[in-house]
């Protein structure tokens, strides 16, 4: 699938300020960069820098007052759509380093508090069917509902209002991967069908030896989803952090086939 995304930012800016923005398509082996182009108003400082795993890209910026920024892409998407029911887990004692943090508890994805939840009421399946299970709770569980959550909105916080925005469900299902001991982690992407249209997120969780995309909300197949960048949740892929008072004047996201 040949995706073409095109984003426009605009933010006024209360002095020199420092930001922190993770916009750009990763370019990887299942999703191939045909063209990027990043384009902002007059900045004091840009530079790149390595995100979480590898993974993408960030970029530092320093600005004041008016901030603007224009962000366009073309990718083509080659990622199967499996059935991540069949895919086995990998046993805790044998999981590799770099997968161990993705087992803990994060600041919106608060696992431990969930063993018990997940025990009662997934106890009876393993694996990928797990996680296919949890998912599918998820979906049929929850209502989305645009506005109905914040930036201090954790997994516990949704599971008891059971409503949520696709920040809220990957979080859920990350948490309940976590309890079950599956390492889950945070992916920041876009992807078309989004509605309303705007960046997206999903969980991935480690199956067979390798990352699986799991979308909740049921929008994006895997072979839709272009992403940007991972982390243990929300807070770590943020699209924009601000080390400043910074006021949103206008934010699209458009993703066409």
């Amino acid at each position: 699938m040949e995706l073409d995304v095109n984003v426009h930012l605009k933010y006024q800016l209360s002095g020199p300020t420092d930001l922190l923005l993770q916009i750009e398509i990763a370019d990887l082996a299942d999703q191939k960069l045909q063209s990027s182009k990043l384009d902002t108003s007059d900045v004091d400082h840009i530079a790149h820098v390595t995100a979480d795993e590898g993974l993408g890209q960030r970029i530092w910026i320093r600005t004041d007052g008016e901030f603007r920024c224009d962000y366009a892409a073309r990718v083509i998407i080659d990622r199967p759509v499996l059935d991540i029911s069949v895919l086995q887990a990998v046993p805790a004692h044998l999981l590799p380093g770099d997968t161990v943090r993705y087992l803990m508890p994060s600041r919106y994805c608060p696992s431990d508090e969930f063993q018990s939840f997940v025990a009662a009421e997934f106890g009876d399946r393993q694996g990928g069917t797990r996680i296919a299970a949890m998912r599918d709770w998820i979906n049929k569980a929850f209502t989305y509902v645009p506005g109905s959550s914040n930036a201090q909105t954790t997994a516990l916080d949704s599971f008891v209002q059971r409503q949520g925005v696709c920040r809220d469900y990957a979080h859920v299902m990350i948490t309940l991967a976590r309890a079950s001991a599956i390492p889950a982690r945070f992916a920041s992407d876009y992807a078309p069908g989004v509605t309303p249209p705007d960046f997206h997120a999903v969980a991935e969780v480690y199956l067979d030896g390798t990352w699986h995309l799991v979308d909740a909300t049921g929008m994006a197949p895997a072979d839709t989803i272009a992403r940007i960048g991972v982390g243990p949740d929300a807070a770590g892929v943020a699209f924009l952090s601000a080390f400043g008072q910074i006021t949103l004047i206008k934010q699209t996201v458009s993703v066409t086939v």
